[in-house]
């Protein structure tokens, strides 16, 4: 089955590439994405362009389709050791479409988690962050999954605030301010962890891009907005420091 899995990863990139155009084009169910985020009042949510990131993620998978398809690739063991695992994102991707867009808010969740919990196995069986890689490989396979893990943690921690809303949990009498606060504060943790872990500027930048997106959409509340402003800073800072320290990863790529 190995030789044809390059071809089911094509498959699952035209499938969710599909049903992610059809959300917009149609759209599932009579209703925008964007439209259906809106219906939550909650302030761990970006300005509407901070979404054009998808861009970025879509390009991401078909460069990935076509490289991890090309015959000088096809015994490379880094792309062996994601398995099915990439297939399962493509599917994934779609499934969580059309639960948001059916508005079946907890099942979105479950299958959000899903999602990045199979990011993060692709992730750790890449070793992303820890072997030299070619140019080519680091273009289209490292930072496509770098920025698609970066992106998804951030909409899992909206997407559960989402449904915290739906429930109409009080937060245990804490203030959603706080609460914006204490989320914005664990995502910069990530992104920390992920400096000295992985050196993944990739991610960080996605960390930088989301954040300044709270900032501008928050901006009418002043303790939620500044909070993102500092973090945006901190997180720039932490890019550097992956830059600089990237230079002491001297492990090969998987032989």
């Amino acid at each position: 089955m190995k030789r044809f899995l390059p071809l089911v990863n094509i498959f699952a990139t035209i499938i969710a590439l599909t049903v992610n155009v059809l959300a917009s084009a149609l759209p599932l169910n009579g209703k925008n994405t964007g439209a259906i985020s809106d219906q939550f009042m909650v302030l761990f949510v970006p300005a509407s362009y901070v979404f054009a990131i998808w861009s970025v993620i879509y390009i991401g998978w078909i460069a990935f389709s076509l490289y991890q398809a090309l015959p000088s690739q096809r015994d490379n063991p880094r792309l062996q050791r994601i398995g099915w695992l990439y297939a399962l994102s493509g599917v994934l991707n779609a499934g969580w479409l059309f639960a948001w867009h059916y508005e079946l808010f907890p099942l979105s969740v479950v299958v959000m988690l899903a999602l990045l919990v199979t990011l993060i196995g692709i992730y750790l069986r890449l070793d992303n962050g820890r072997v030299q890689v070619s140019a080519t490989e680091k273009w289209c396979v490292n930072i496509p999954f770098s920025v698609y893990l970066g992106w998804i943690s951030v909409a899992t921690i909206a997407n559960i605030t989402d449904l915290l809303y739906y429930w109409r949990w009080d937060g245990w009498g804490i203030a959603p301010e706080l609460w914006a606060v204490i989320m914005l504060v664990v995502a910069t943790a990530l992104g920390l962890a992920m400096t000295l872990m992985r050196r993944d500027v990739a991610f960080l930048l996605v960390l930088v891009w989301s954040f300044t997106g709270i900032a501008v959409k928050q901006a009418a509340t002043p303790l939620v907005a500044n909070t993102a402003w500092v973090m945006v800073v901190l997180v720039a800072l932490m890019i550097p420091l992956g830059v600089v320290y990237r230079r002491k990863i001297v492990a090969p790529a998987f032989s």
